[in-house]
């Protein structure tokens, strides 16, 4: 590791080289000049590792919805003439030899293993909960090791424990089993979100940083509709095959990631490994030909008093802790309607099929990634994700209100869910900014857990409502809580045209903390 007397390289040793003045000099002062190459676009090097690394988004979010086909209640028919059968009965209720399944068992698990007579709730929904759970475990985890190992290993290891679960998971003898390993794939689904907007916005200059923080929401909206493509064509076949369709290409991304994707020079520099971040630099960024790259513009100092591990700094300083709080308390309020929408209410006012109406809410987050990434650079921060959330809000508790009318309920709730969405894109993308580079990807990941909380209790308290009223209280619980947890944003600072910090120590000198 480079110190603070040993030049760059070798064979620069008699030359003079700006030192980084930890107080006043910013990483993106160093690294913009690398970044800012061929006549202030992006080169293509930069292009192809954005590209890359938002990729595994795609494979995430096929992991994340894919029990909405391998976990449905299946149809069924009566088979006998007696008067007790018909589409009203409790299958549970009737003899085996009354009824019979309109597709083979092995289409689904419910079928297959007869969990639609489960009399425990808790048991019929511990598959899909059993996710999301190791999605919350992981986040705390793995996000928090994403700063100390590297953006890329963490990415790699996320997306491979994602990937490996999921073919042991097509293989899967009984419920149990079935759970704990959707409870390992969503351990390593955790890593993968905060990973790939934090290596995106770490690739390229603070121009575009933004934008490419985008890619991986549009990279995960295609994952999305890409699955019930293939949950359609593999219909007649098990559970399984979709598994396998999903998992086996994920495998051979993880290669991708390893030979073809290069760590964050931001990081790198962070932790001193200044030689690593130079061969990133030089190695990675397209360069005009009358154009060479300068040594002299990368600074040869080590980067001195790096931050403790995210626990401590929490410890230490409340001002941390009370912006991270605040942004997972927004995160949570915008999970409640992203998950809670398509989740709790879509499918059961859209007359579509299965397929259709999980189409039609994945293309429902397309225009919301175009909005994010053509106006992210343009607005501010705060007010912006008040006003989405106290819309999606007051949506998602008016359009209960109005069953009633079905086409303005449609509007009110798709209104809701692409708030949501754009919030969520937002907010992810704020919190990137909120926090320097040394606690960057524990605190996106953190927050992303928010969000996941928020998608694993509106479902819960949707169902415990019941009937249409307790129901429509479910729903104006969801509202004002959303709305109020969005507008817990306006005690955080505005980041829109901020520098990027390195460390704790950058942007308390900066005073870009706000005691809350």
């Amino acid at each position: 590791m480079a110190n603070s007397t040993t030049p760059l390289l070798s064979n620069h040793q008699d030359q003079e080289f700006p030192k980084l003045n930890d107080h006043f000099s910013s990483l993106e002062q160093i690294i913009d000049p690398f970044f800012d190459t061929c006549n202030g676009t992006i080169a293509w090097p930069q292009i192809l590792q954005v590209m890359l690394v938002s990729l595994a988004c795609f494979f995430e979010a096929q992991q994340t919805f894919i029990t909405i086909f391998t976990d449905a209640i299946p149809s069924w028919h009566c088979v006998s003439t007696n008067t007790s059968c018909n589409s009203m009965s409790n299958v549970c209720q009737l003899s085996l030899t009354e009824w019979n399944w309109d597709k083979p068992i092995y289409t689904s698990i419910v079928s297959e293993w007869s969990l639609h007579c489960f009399t425990s709730s808790i048991l019929q929904g511990l598959p899909a909960s059993s996710f999301f759970m190791g999605c919350l475990l992981g986040g705390l985890v793995l996000g928090v090791l994403g700063d100390s190992i590297g953006r890329k290993t963490m990415l790699f290891f996320g997306c491979l424990i994602m990937s490996i679960a999921s073919i042991f998971i097509a293989f899967s003898d009984n419920v149990w089993m079935y759970s704990a390993l959707r409870f390992l794939s969503g351990y390593g689904r955790a890593a993968i979100g905060s990973s790939v907007l934090v290596l995106c916005s770490e690739s390229v200059g603070k121009k575009y940083e933004g934008k490419v923080g985008t890619i991986g929401f549009f990279m995960s909206t295609f994952g999305f509709v890409s699955l019930p493509c293939l949950a359609y064509f593999s219909k007649d076949y098990s559970w399984r095959v979709l598994y396998l369709l999903t998992s086996l290409p994920a495998i051979v991304y993880c290669l991708l990631i390893q030979f073809c994707v290069y760590e964050s020079p931001i990081w790198l520099l962070s932790k001193g490994k200044v030689i690593e971040a130079y061969a990133v630099l030089n190695t990675s960024h397209l360069k005009n030909e009358s154009s060479n790259l300068d040594h002299n513009k990368l600074s040869f100092t080590t980067m001195s008093g790096s931050d403790p591990p995210l626990i401590k700094i929490l410890l230490r300083k409340k001002s941390i802790l009370g912006q991270l709080l605040l942004a997972v308390a927004a995160g949570f309020g915008i999970g409640l309607m992203y998950y809670g929408m398509p989740l709790g209410l879509g499918n059961g006012n859209f007359s579509l099929n299965l397929y259709s109406s999980t189409g039609l809410n994945a293309l429902l987050e397309l225009p919301s990634f175009l909005i994010v990434f053509f106006l992210v650079e343009k607005c501010k921060r705060r007010s912006t994700l008040v006003g989405l959330s106290v819309l999606s809000g007051v949506c998602g508790m008016l359009c209960m209100i109005a069953s009633e009318r079905k086409v303005l309920q449609m509007v009110l709730e798709l209104t809701s869910f692409f708030s949501a969405c754009t919030a969520f894109d937002l907010l992810l993308i704020y919190t990137s900014e909120l926090f320097p580079t040394s606690i960057r990807n524990a605190a996106v990941s953190i927050v992303w857990q928010g969000v996941v909380l928020g998608g694993v209790v509106s479902p819960v308290l949707v169902d415990a409502g019941g009937d249409s009223n307790n129901k429509i209280l479910a729903y104006l619980i969801l509202g004002i809580m959303t709305a109020t947890a969005g507008c817990l944003v306006v005690f955080l600072p505005e980041t829109k045209g901020l520098e990027i910090c390195k460390n704790i120590e950058e942007l308390e000198q900066k005073g870009s903390i706000n005691h809350v």
